[in-house]
Parts: structure tokens; sequence; C-alpha cells
């Protein structure tokens, strides 16, 4: 499983050519249900514009993975490839998956042209893309690991130096830690532990999945 970039959560960009507003909304998504869940919520909030022009990016249409990667794109009534394939270009130049992008088109009286089209969809969505929080995923394991207190501090500055990730800390009688690794960095993590607790630790690792990193 390789790692790869998409976006978290939505942003929302306007830009203005014309008079005409060109509203991008982008999400992130895994299946192909959610992004069309995500253009029929567009849609209904912007029932009175006159274009809903929409691309998305799947890693596959199901969000497990198989059965290759996913991509649509419509004009939405513009001229034939003005809209939706400019649309689909930015996020494939911008590199990411797992991204829907929905531009809404209010008619402002004056017509663009196909090159204006093209210019105006395109920077529309560079704006939404721009918005957006962009983040890396990774394949990733989580070493969930429980120690005295006395012990807390070095297997902290050991898992850092490991290049790992504390996502979770917990203090109660003992401290509860979970540490992300990037998959295929925690057997080397888990020989260095074992050394520095000679033996006594108590680590479970669960994965790997994709996770942020």
């Amino acid at each position: 499983m390789e790692s790869y970039a998409t976006v978290k959560g939505r942003a929302v960009a306007e830009i203005e050519e014309k008079k005409s507003r060109f509203i991008a909304s982008v999400a992130h998504v895994e299946t192909e249900e959610e992004a069309l869940a995500f253009l029929e919520e567009i849609r209904a909030a912007n029932r009175m514009a006159r274009h809903n022009v929409y691309a998305y990016v799947l890693r596959s249409a199901d969000g497990q993975g198989t059965g290759g990667e996913r991509v649509r794109y419509s004009d939405d009534g513009e001229p034939q490839k003005t809209a939706g394939l400019p649309t689909l270009e930015v996020i494939r130049h911008a590199g990411l998956t797992d991204i829907a992008v929905v531009v809404t088109r209010y008619f402002g009286g004056v017509l663009l042209g196909t090159g204006g089209l093209v210019r105006a969809y395109t920077q529309a969505t560079q704006a939404g893309i721009a918005a957006a929080e962009h983040v890396s995923v990774s394949c990733c394991v989580d070493v969930e690991l429980v120690l005295p207190y006395s012990s807390y501090e070095q297997v902290k500055r050991l898992a850092l130096e490991h290049g790992a990730k504390l996502v979770d800390e917990r203090f109660t009688d003992e401290v509860s830690l979970v540490a992300r690794l990037l998959d295929g960095s925690q057997d080397a993590f888990l020989k260095s532990l074992s050394e520095l607790m000679h033996g006594k630790e108590r680590a479970a690792v669960k994965g790997p999945y994709h996770a942020v990193f």
C-alpha cells in the first residue's frame, strides 16, 4: 500500500469572472456513494445556479483500495471540455485522490467563450484546492504500549527517535501510549523498546492500515 495525498474535511472558495460567480466546493470522499452524495448536497444548496460542474478522483469506487481508480467529471450543460475536464485536470495536477470538487456557476449575463470558461473553472478549482487542508496518507501501524510512569519519558523519546507520532496518551495508574509508525519501521522500534525495557514491555501492534501521517 503506497502513500497518497488527499484533502481533509471540506473547503470553499469563490472567484468572479465577468459578473459570473464560480464557487468551488471541495470535500474528502472515499467512495463513489460519498462523492455523489456531496454533489447532490451542493446541487440542493444551489438550486438557482445555472451549472454545478463536478469532478472526482477516487482510489477505488468502494473505498477499499480494490478495483482500480475511479474518475468521473461532468460539464453540467457547459460546452464540452470547458468545465468538468479543466476541474479534473487541476485535481490531477495537484496530485490528489479521494477528493470531489463541485464548481457552482451563477451566470452573470456575460458570455465567457470557451477559453474564458476553461480559465474560470480552472481558477475556481485551484482556489478551492488551495483553501483545503492537504494531508499525506501512508501505510501505518499503531503500537499500543502500557508502561509505568518511571519509563514514560524514555519510551516517548525512543518512539520519537524512531519517527513515531504519538496519537494517544492516557494516564491512570499506568501510562497508555499509542505510537503510530510507518509500516516497516516498527520492528526496529520494538527491538529498541525491548532493550530499553529489558524484555518487560507490554506492546501490541495494530494494522497495517492507511492513516494520516
